[in-house]
């Protein structure tokens, strides 16, 4: 089998790759990386850089898209991996191909090809914050448009990306399956918190993209908690906005094995974001039993059982981010009954033994069916 991706990160591109190994051991795994390749190409590289540059100077110039991004999404590129992988693959060496997201098609003839993505062009507009004149061209549509049909199987890690491609892409519903993606952190149920039994009134906040992320409506909500909770605490992880209060702590960047220590030592987890294609931080609090606070947005309804693991929230509205978080303060007995609940959620859909169990089901009945 042929794995197709875009570079080693994010890590669900190794992840996914190592338990496709472990569910068919009778094959051979071929990981081809896209950017390996383009870099070993130097004058392919450049060519789509010049076409990069051609199609979308202007928002490069004015930064409206970086040009690492708008590089894939050149008619230039996606042909020339299509030329690539057709060049490479065939019906009598390769048993399927997998290929990591929807930027490129890796199709071939003749060979089962399977699709694994966390976004669409189009649920982009599902958003508050994305303006429809930021998209991607037609063009690119187009172009996706073509590699889910050109698929045997889509899986995704959500389902409002599986109702985005069989709504917005017209695919039919029995070709594409959520199956969910694992965690980053171990997942079992004798993680030891060092919360006080949810009473530290530690509020976590883990994530780089700091305006995106919905932190400064939770730096406002944290402000309307404390003087019925003067005692709460405000961790942020990741990011390091201009904040100086002795309630608020400001961790930064740190090295992902550490993160787990920040998750066991909060009693509640908040990330009230504007737009996440799918926010593997959620499962990370899922997977370290904390309640969790999020937006009504992407992916997070499939994380949030809103009253049984946690609270959703509108985008932007900070009074009630603020009402949702008192809920939790106030009651340690809930966090804690959340935290419970949220981790059953965890151990049974969000982790790559399970997602990879998933895939492998659908794989199979159509190469059953093709053979």
């Amino acid at each position: 089998m042929a794995f197709v991706r875009k570079g080693v990160i994010p890590i669900a591109n190794k992840r996914t790759s190592q338990y496709l190994r472990t569910q068919y051991p009778n094959l051979e795994l071929e990981i081809i990386d896209l950017t390996d390749w383009m870099h070993n190409h130097r004058f392919i590289f450049f060519l789509g850089s010049v076409a990069t540059f051609w199609e979308y100077a202007s928002d490069i110039i004015t930064r409206k898209k970086r040009a690492k991004d708008c590089f894939w999404r050149t008619k230039f590129v996606f042909k020339t991996i299509k030329r690539i992988i057709n060049s490479k693959i065939n019906a009598q060496e390769y048993a399927f191909t997998f290929q990591m997201q929807s930027l490129f098609d890796a199709s071939t003839p003749h060979v089962p090809h399977f699709v694994y993505t966390d976004h669409t062009n189009l649920e982009n507009l599902a958003y508050p914050i994305v303006n429809p004149d930021a998209l991607y061209p037609q063009k690119c549509i187009d172009m996706e448009y073509t590699i889910y049909q050109n698929a045997s199987m889509i899986f995704t890690r959500s389902h409002n990306i599986t109702h985005s491609i069989v709504n917005e892409y017209h695919c039919r519903p029995e070709k594409v399956a959520c199956v969910y993606a694992g965690s980053n952190a171990p997942i079992d149920d004798s993680i030891t918190l060092t919360n006080d039994n949810y009473t530290n009134k530690n509020i976590l906040f883990v994530g780089i993209d700091w305006e995106r992320k919905g932190g400064p409506e939770l730096v406002k909500a944290f402000m309307q908690l404390l003087p019925e909770h003067p005692d709460a605490q405000l961790t942020i992880v990741g990011a390091s906005p201009e904040i100086d209060h002795p309630n608020i702590h400001l961790i930064g960047r740190v090295p992902i094995e550490e993160v787990s220590r920040h998750y066991r030592n909060a009693s509640i987890f908040c990330l009230p974001t504007k737009l996440e294609p799918f926010g593997i931080a959620f499962i990370e609090a899922l997977t370290h039993k904390l309640p969790i606070v999020g937006t009504n947005i992407g992916a997070i309804p499939d994380f949030i059982e809103h009253g049984r693991n946690g609270y959703l929230v509108e985008p932007y509205e900070v009074n009630e981010l603020a009402a949702a978080l008192k809920e939790l303060l106030d009651d340690p007995e809930k966090c804690c009954r959340f935290g419970e609940y949220g981790n059953k959620k965890a151990v049974n859909h969000y982790n790559w033994d399970r997602v990879s169990e998933r895939m492998a089901t659908h794989i199979n009945k159509i190469l059953n069916f093709q053979g």
